[in-house]
């Protein structure tokens, strides 16, 4: 059973898109491992040498999404958050927060990674400071939650329908299509800085995996060895062809 599955959702408390107070002070604590931030840095690697963030996008990780309900401010910060258009700040300033609607767009997708200590990315607590499925589901309303256990490999997405979130099922190659990012998303086990475990990674609408950058110098390094061996071959064709045609009587000129 899924949290969606619970009808414990009535009608969603007052919200409004107010800025982050500057004197609000964001949650600091550290992640639970070493690991969460490649997982997350990992997803955007590929993204971003597919050619396929934008300026005006925002891609981020641990990083806070805000709303005031209630007139309480509530923060989330998921572990990756993609939002495809946001306005822009001015030159020189960090952005510490990001308020939907007054901000820009609503998040498209929003991963959390569980760890040891899963920290209630399943809540669906409806009271302040509410669980993070509530606040994605009801608060954001955000199109594509994605849950990764990189322990077990186990990933489930959940899109929302009429308001309330609906787990999907993966297709034949376990992944689940992101229609939002016209790419598919899927459990990729291997090595990447080291650590060898289950990643998550892209591939696009052909089933084209989208790579990270150590596999496009390791794809060139292959293609440099291939054209090597291939130049190599075809110099050892022409040797043995001059030495044939001399055995003939044929004079062969070297320079050539």
């Amino acid at each position: 059973m899924t949290p969606s599955t619970i009808n414990l959702f009535k009608k969603p408390p007052p919200i409004t898109w107010e800025k982050l107070p500057d004197d609000f002070i964001l949650p600091d604590e550290p992640v639970d491992n070493n690991l969460q931030p490649l997982l997350a840095a990992a997803l955007r690697e590929s993204l971003e040498l597919a050619g396929l963030i934008l300026e005006s996008m925002l891609i981020a990780s641990n990083f806070g999404l805000c709303a005031t309900v209630k007139t309480q401010t509530v923060v989330k910060a998921p572990d990756w958050v993609y939002i495809p258009s946001v306005k822009p700040i001015p030159s020189g300033t960090i952005r510490r927060s990001y308020t939907p609607h007054l901000e820009g767009e609503i998040p498209t997708i929003v991963l959390e990674f569980i760890s040891e200590t899963e920290g209630g990315e399943y809540s669906i607590n409806p009271h302040y400071p509410y669980g993070k499925w509530y606040f994605y589901e009801q608060i954001l309303q955000v199109p594509v939650y994605g849950i990764f256990q990189p322990k077990t490999g186990e990933l489930d997405v959940y899109c929302l329908v009429a308001g309330k979130y609906e787990q999907q099922l993966p297709d034949e190659n376990n992944r689940y299509w992101i229609k939002e990012l016209n790419l598919f998303i899927g459990i990729w086990q291997g090595t990447k800085a080291e650590f060898t475990t289950n990643w998550l990674r892209w591939w696009d609408k052909s089933g084209n995996l989208l790579f990270w950058g150590s596999e496009l110098v390791e794809q060139e390094r292959q293609r440099a060895e291939q054209e090597k061996q291939r130049a190599e071959q075809e110099k050892q064709r022409a040797e043995r062809l001059a030495a044939k045609l001399r055995s003939l009587g044929v004079e062969v000129d070297d320079s050539l």
